[in-house]
């Protein structure tokens, strides 16, 4: 492999003037990335935040800063400057200031910024850890979710005697307020509202500031979301009540503007990640209502309308995101779609006429946009790659085929670069985490784990299916694997492959396939089950379903599939892992695994690889320190995109 490394040494003029031409995934990792747009309280301003990849001698990090848009004909500008990321932007009710999180002081922390000019001031000095805050609606209170220092723990860790006793005294968060305004003797100290035997997530103030709702579960542990109730606390006396506590899952609380009613989610009284959930409405009284099903029944709430009537959420559709409301009494409306691509809303106006989104589709990066709700008008407010200058990428299209069982499905085909019809081109499968992931119209310049626009611009076609379990095509679709993890999802991989061959672009003599995830624990069953594929790509991926199941943070999740234990299921979970069907491998397999992977361990990858040693496949393993089950640092990334293309390179063209 090429010394990926030096490249980064030399000018950034010589990157992007070597990159003008062809994709790489060098130019991949220069791509900045606009998130979490948040619209101010009439619409009028927006800000959102912008990454870059850090990539120098010592240093491999991504860089967050906030931008602000303050209205049309405006340019955008950066708020925030430093070496230290600022994220989680809020506008102060009068819209006069912005709140951010960053970690200037050591650690995570609130500070607010005047707009009209001036340095921005630490709000909170909170030395353990931080989650999600929230203004109150008159401005004058933060709420913010966190747990203390533990200085026994600290001086445990000095002195090497720092064990660690598993599932005991949990690193719970707890409820703080804290006011805006200092007092007197110019502190802020915070005060604890709310707290227990349980790890306190989102929550909501409610209209008059009064109350604050908030979901808990028993602990921080992925596992424990499942059992999370909704609580609510009286700011001023500090006096907790149960809203709801049954064996279903309930959270995301969101107070109507009017007060009447609380909207939250609602799984089955027997939830699993496959069960769905519904909207549900709580009176004052304590009733509860369940409203119908929205059409992927995996809602995301976002806030009310102003006037009570209807509740916003998000679903994926297809390959795209959806906006709904869903009305207190009434069918379900759709309100934005775009023509292509995705708008991923991330938060409301106050008044909810304004959206905050972003906007992508597979040629365009993604923007930071404002949408009107009423009148679907669409503003660009960022230009986060305006600077950076990117070839074409090559075309991407939506394409439907029939699977075995002749159920319809649907993918993204990215056609290589200089595409001429009637000619055969190499191809390479990507099949997506989850299992209830999905590929959507994004940006296929991005920087990811696959290098898709790079494969493309060397001549590869590349094509990414949305097989049954994948989200956005109903819970009936997402649920439709269960037992059955490499049945019907590889046959529908297959029947993709070959609809490709059949329409003439793809080569069936020259073909990859790879996978992060689930992905790659597709990737691993593949290449068990035919030799069709020259090369394979094993990311994070699960090999051995019974291992798996007493190694990962979230074992429930193959319960959930899986109707059971491996005790409960034995011969299932040994006859749909990859690793005892190892002597069928012939494909040269490369594994990509991080070492700090709690969700797929890497003993999932040192399982497998040592088996096709032993075989006497060729194979290859690659760990990458510190790094849990997807890249967090640029250095890393930038490596994975290479090696995919770089083993894609040698065994397939």
């Amino acid at each position: 492999m090429r010394n990926i490394w030096a490249l980064f040494s030399a000018c950034a003029g010589l990157v992007l003037a070597q990159s003008s031409s062809s994709w790489t995934p060098e130019l991949s990792m220069k791509v900045q990335r606009a998130s979490d747009v948040t619209p101010s309280a009439d619409g009028k301003m927006a800000a959102w935040t912008q990454t870059s990849a850090i990539l120098e001698a010592e240093k491999s990090e991504n860089l967050t800063h906030i931008y602000l848009w303050r209205g049309r004909g405006s340019a955008p500008l950066q708020l925030t400057r430093g070496e230290k990321s600022a994220q989680d932007p809020a506008f102060s009710p009068d819209a006069r200031r912005l709140f951010f999180t960053s970690e200037r002081s050591g650690k995570k922390n609130i500070y607010r910024i005047p707009l009209d000019g001036g340095e921005a001031e630490m709000i909170t000095d909170w030395k353990g850890a931080m989650g999600p805050y929230r203004l109150s609606p008159d401005g004058k209170w933060i709420a913010f979710t966190g747990a203390e220092p533990d200085q026994e723990e600290e001086k445990a860790r000095k002195e090497k005697r720092d064990l660690k006793v598993i599932d005991e005294k949990p690193k719970n968060h707890a409820l703080w307020l804290v006011a805006v305004e200092p007092a007197s003797s110019g502190k802020r100290p915070p005060k604890k509202l709310a707290s227990g035997n349980h790890h306190i997530g989102e929550f909501r103030w409610s209209p008059d500031g009064r109350r604050i709702a908030f979901a808990h579960r028993p602990s921080p542990d992925f596992d424990s979301a499942r059992h999370a109730d909704l609580s609510e606390v009286e700011v001023e006396s500090g006096a907790v009540k149960t809203l709801a506590a049954t064996p279903a899952t309930e959270s995301q609380p969101r107070y109507s503007p009017d007060g009447r009613y609380l909207a939250f989610l609602k799984s089955p009284n027997t939830p699993s990640r496959i069960s769905g959930t519904r909207i549900a409405l709580m009176d004052g009284a304590g009733n509860v209502r369940t409203l119908p099903p929205t059409p992927d029944e995996q809602p995301q709430l976002l806030d009310w309308s102003a006037d009570s009537s209807r509740i916003y959420f998000t679903e994926p559709k297809h390959t795209r995101t959806a906006l709904y409301a869903m009305p207190v009494d009434g069918p379900l409306a759709a309100v934005y779609e775009p023509a292509r691509g995705v708008a991923r809303v991330t938060d409301l106006s106050r008044d909810a006429i304004w959206a905050g989104a972003i906007a992508e589709d597979a040629s365009t990066p993604a923007e930071a946009c404002l949408l009107h709700l009423t009148s679907k008008e669409r503003i660009q407010v960022s230009s986060a790659n305006r600077d950076l200058s990117l070839p074409p990428v090559s075309e991407t299209r939506v394409i439907t085929w029939r699977a075995k069982d002749g159920q319809s499905m649907e993918g993204l085909l990215t056609f290589p670069a200089g595409y001429e019809e009637g000619k055969r081109y190499p191809m390479v499968l990507i099949i997506h985490g989850g299992p209830a992931g999905v590929f959507s119209e994004s940006y296929t310049g991005s920087a990811g784990v696959h290098p898709v626009a790079s494969l493309a611009a060397k001549g590869y076609a590349v094509l990414r299916c949305n097989i049954r379990g994948s989200s956005g095509y109903g819970l009936k679709f997402m649920a439709s694997n269960v037992k059955d993890w490499g049945g019907g999802d590889y046959q529908d991989l297959m029947a993709g492959v070959d609809h490709v061959i059949s329409m003439g672009v793809a080569d069936p003599e020259r073909l990859a396939v790879m996978g992060w995830s689930y992905g790659g624990y597709m990737t691993a069953w593949v290449i068990s089950q035919t030799s069709r594929f020259k090369a394979a790509v094993v990311g994070a991926g699960i090999t051995n379903l019974w291992s798996m199941w007493g190694t990962n943070d979230i074992p429930s999740v193959l319960d959930d599939y899986f109707s059971g234990t491996p005790w409960d299921e034995p011969d299932l979970y040994r006859a749909r892992s990859g690793l005892f069907h190892a002597k069928r491998v012939k494909t040269p397999t490369l594994f990509l695994h991080g070492e700090n992977d709690l969700r797929v361990p890497i003993s999932q990858a040192y399982e497998y690889y040592h088996a096709l040693k032993r075989l006497g496949v060729t194979t290859k393993m690659v760990a990458y320190p510190r790094m849990p089950h997807g890249p967090n640092e640029p250095k890393f990334q930038l490596d994975i995109m290479q090696r995919h293309l770089d083993w894609v390179e040698k065994y397939v063209k």
